[in-house]
């Protein structure tokens, strides 16, 4: 039945699309070039091969196609529509798609929890107006650098959530943002089961950023959650943060700081988040980043963009999605620089340790090439290697190269 609603949806997306192909062009006095058409088509589409190689598992090889589609309305008197469904196939299937009922599922391949799937991705109103923004329905939230809510957008089935949310620039510079969760929707799809496809919760997000004054911007939240099922639970926090970037002498410095209550597996833990890093450019062209990020045992983040920390290896990422960790701290250094033909190379290490900061739980190594060639297409190959000291982590490797068309 799902897949059935989604291929409704679509179907009568694309016999709307082919109706206004044949329909015949307005007169030159009607239409003018610079006029939005009503309806606006989304095309994403990512082909990725990805190898996974994680310690005691098999290693795992992954081809898969990933297209959303979908159709974005014209403004009328502030109102709009979006739908898109998103589908996910294995031409390579030879790994672990992470979760039960998945396809493939093969717990002794390393997991690439890329599943074949189809859904509905998102599908929202919308009204703007009045120096607000307003959405109900299925939609992508991403707030900061989404270090505690994000869309995942790294992997092919992205982190969506059913959702109301609100933006409001009434006071200049101030940004303010309010979200409503009733459901999220994960990376594993329509054919996981239970709290793997989704998990409804009564989620109260709050976030603001203020850009009034000149170089610097301040920025603060508090994140609420409270998921419905019992196995979900464990995932219950309340998060409450600050935030500050700016320039000072040419570098690029950013400081936050969290406190986390009724977090880890019991809810029974409270702990402090902590990021500060400075970038540096030379030549113009070149970046130099150092930073430290730190989670104190038990502190989680179940709606971040998890693949954006820690390394691109992903070895922490369970971990730190459910607080299951003695303390998390990493101290990392990256470069990034163009090389040939428009291509940019970053690379980056990573030292790990826990609460004590001292103590050596590995280390990793990320290498990527980003090659964009025009607005629609762009490549990327990527490593990530993380090499354990600790068994609380195991040893992994991680490649891939992928294109993506977006229309």
């Amino acid at each position: 039945m799902k897949h059935h609603t989604v291929a409704s949806l679509l179907a009568l997306a694309a016999s709307t699309v082919l109706a206004q192909a044949g329909t015949p062009a307005p007169s030159p006095e009607i239409a003018t070039a610079t006029e939005a058409p009503w309806i606006k088509p989304i095309i994403d589409v990512r082909l990725r091969y990805e190898f996974a190689d994680i310690d005691t598992f098999d290693p795992s090889h992954a081809l898969t196609i990933r297209e959303r589609v979908g159709l974005k309305t014209k403004e009328f008197h502030g109102f709009s529509a979006l739908v898109e469904g998103e589908f996910t196939q294995a031409i390579i299937d030879d790994y672990h798609g992470g979760a039960p009922g998945v396809d493939p599922f093969d717990p002794a391949n390393s997991t690439i929890p890329d599943p074949k799937n189809e859904e509905l991705n998102q599908a929202y109103l919308q009204y703007s107006g009045f120096d607000t923004t307003l959405k109900a329905g299925r939609q992508r939230i991403i707030y900061d650098n989404a270090a505690f809510i994000g869309n995942v957008g790294w992997r092919q089935n992205e982190q969506t959530y059913d959702a109301i949310s609100l933006t409001n620039t009434s006071v200049p510079g101030l940004t303010v943002n309010y979200a409503y969760i009733d459901q999220v929707n994960r990376i594993f799809g329509e054919d996981a089961t239970g709290i793997f496809e989704n998990a409804p919760a009564e989620i109260h997000l709050l976030n603001a950023s203020y850009a009034g004054i000149k170089g610097l911007t301040l920025g603060g939240y508090m994140y609420l959650m409270e998921f419905d099922d019992v196995p979900s639970q464990g995932w219950d926090n309340d998060t409450y943060g600050l935030s500050a970037k700016g320039a000072v002498g040419g570098v690029t410095l950013y400081g936050e700081l969290a406190y986390q209550e009724d977090a880890g597996p019991r809810n029974d833990q409270e702990g402090l988040y902590a990021h500060v890093y400075a970038t540096k450019n030379f030549f113009e062209t070149h970046a130099l980043t150092v930073g430290i990020e730190h989670l104190d045992a038990g502190v989680q983040t179940p709606l971040a963009t998890l693949h954006a920390f820690n390394g691109f290896a992903d070895a922490t990422d369970a971990s730190r999605f459910n607080g299951t960790h003695p303390g998390l701290t990493d101290t990392y250094a990256s470069y990034t620089l163009p090389i040939f033909w428009g291509v940019k190379w970053m690379n980056a290490v990573h030292f790990f340790g826990d609460n004590s900061i001292s103590n050596d739980l590995g280390f990793g190594f990320d290498s990527v090439l980003t090659k964009k060639f025009d607005d629609h297409f762009t490549a990327i190959a990527k490593l990530g290697y993380f090499d354990s000291e600790d068994r609380i982590y195991l040893d992994t490797t991680r490649a891939s190269i992928e294109l993506n068309y977006t229309f």
